[in-house]
């Protein structure tokens, strides 16, 4: 008899669905993949999350009880380290980790998005918009100073849930983001760029249709 695996919806470009697979990566942890199509998103997706949004992981069930589903990100990727942690992304001060990634979620999420799509919101130029995200960015470059990673030499949770969203804030207009005085986190950013684990959560997949070969990653 096969076993069930947990079911993931993902889009690769996501920095919420990043998270999640680096999550799961990192706890060596095997998932059916569904990529989705953010225009043309699969009812079966909708009928377990009516908000829409991915990640989504759905759990199997144990006998006696149906199918547990998983919406947030940072949920996912708490559960997956719960489950195994072979680097120890948890062996850290949580709270200090929280409450960075509370900040990364709220703040500067905030500001990312409106720098993103600055002729969304014409309140404020693009410029500016990106100076209120530097807020969080010099806050980063301050850990940076000290270790390689933000609460340490090795990378922890708060890295892993941090990182693609510094990523998209980057890729909004690289030659801008190289040019800001923060070079301790333009490495850390450059060193998960290359780094094999990124290079893997980033692999292409074609959107699922329903009747397609099941796809486990990693």
């Amino acid at each position: 008899m096969s076993v069930s695996l947990p079911r993931l919806y993902s889009f690769r470009r996501c920095p919420y669905a990043m998270r999640a697979r680096l999550g799961l990566l990192l706890a060596a942890l095997q998932v059916e993949l569904r990529e989705v199509v953010l225009k043309n998103k699969p009812p079966q997706m909708l009928a377990i999350s009516p908000k829409g949004t991915v990640p989504v992981l759905e759990l199997p069930g144990d006998g006696s009880s149906g199918r547990r589903v998983i919406e947030e990100s940072r949920e996912i990727l708490e559960w997956a380290l719960r489950q195994n942690d072979p680097q120890g992304l948890l062996n850290v001060d949580l709270v200090s980790a929280n409450s960075l990634i509370d900040q990364n979620d709220t703040e500067f999420k905030h500001w990312l998005d409106r720098y993103k799509y600055a002729d969304r919101h014409p309140e404020l130029t693009q410029s500016e918009y990106r100076q209120r995200g530097e807020v969080f960015l010099r806050l980063l470059e301050q850990l940076l100073t000290k270790n390689e990673n933000l609460l340490g030499d090795n990378i922890s949770i708060a890295d892993i849930g941090i990182m693609p969203f510094v990523r998209q804030f980057a890729h909004v207009d690289q030659e801008v983001f190289y040019r800001l005085p923060y070079p301790h986190l333009q490495q850390w950013l450059k060193d998960w760029l290359e780094h094999p684990i990124f290079q893997q959560v980033m692999i292409k997949f074609q959107p699922w249709q329903e009747g397609d070969e099941i796809v486990v990653y990693p």
